[in-house]
């Protein structure tokens, strides 16, 4: 009877020791998941500042522009007022200009009786008078140039007000589909939704980045891998990063895609 429980005894504590050694097991695997989000967290943090810090220039380039506009806006509008100013006088001139043509085209007094009539003198043309050039108009200001436009939505990105920086880029990409800034601006159509932790809208919208050009595809790119990190699909983040680093050796997005690849390679050993 004694052996029985002996044997009982045994086989529970390597019950036990088997159930212990799963759950040790499973907690590794989450340490180990968890540490892989928190690398590709850093490295986002990374991604974004720099992209910000790489805004803030050209944000003061489009100030200054802004400001070269509004003063050249301004040198118009007293060129406009100085024609204004002597489209008036030419009309003044004008109207007395006319008034002397008709005092000398009027007909002259009648003789004295006891004269002879004069012969009938020719009828006598009237010189055309030029018609008074049309007034200046100035031009109707514009709601806003295409790059205030593009100032005006990122900042209201930075605001954090996601949704309408979405809507606000779209309508600058509508508007100015060639403009050079286009594919910045569906670049931050990404992060808007990646800010919202929409990934898989996010990825569709980072996937259109390089029809506007090669500008902002390598960063786009890395931010591909990222969301099909999220998406659980580790294959298609690690041929996005490799393509960066293919594509694109010397960008700073290759960079990234190199610690990306290392953190994911730690993770899966």
């Amino acid at each position: 009877m004694s052996r029985a429980l002996c044997a009982l005894a045994a086989v529970a504590i390597l019950a036990s020791g088997c159930a212990s050694r799963r759950a040790v097991t499973q907690l590794e695997t989450e340490v180990g998941r968890l540490r892989a989000e928190l690398a590709e967290m850093r490295i986002v943090q990374e991604v974004s500042a720099r992209d910000l810090a790489r805004v803030a220039p050209q944000i003061q380039a489009l100030d200054a522009r802004t400001s070269e506009t509004q003063s050249s806006m301004k040198g118009l509008s007293d060129e406009i007022a100085r024609l204004t100013k002597r489209t008036d006088a030419a009309d003044t001139a004008l109207g007395e200009t006319r008034a002397r043509v008709e005092a000398l085209t009027a007909s002259p007094a009648a003789p004295a009786a006891a004269s002879p009539p004069p012969p009938p003198a020719a009828p006598v043309e009237r010189p055309r008078v030029p018609a008074a050039p049309a007034p200046l108009v100035p031009p109707t200001p514009r709601s806003g140039t295409p790059d205030q436009e593009y100032t005006a939505a990122l900042a209201t990105f930075r605001s954090r007000e996601h949704g309408q920086a979405v809507l606000d880029f779209i309508d600058f990409i509508a508007k100015n589909p060639r403009h050079a800034l286009a594919g910045n601006a569906q670049y931050w159509i990404g992060e808007a939704y990646w800010a919202q932790r929409d990934y898989r809208q996010a990825l569709v919208e980072f996937e259109r980045v390089s029809e506007y050009g090669p500008g902002k595809t390598p960063d786009a790119l890395v931010k591909i891998g990222l969301c099909h990190a999220r998406l659980r699909d580790v294959t298609r983040a690690q041929q996005a990063w490799q393509r960066v680093i293919r594509e694109y050796p010397r960008s700073e997005a290759a960079t990234m895609a190199q610690s990306l690849l290392k953190t994911q390679a730690a993770v899966r050993r």
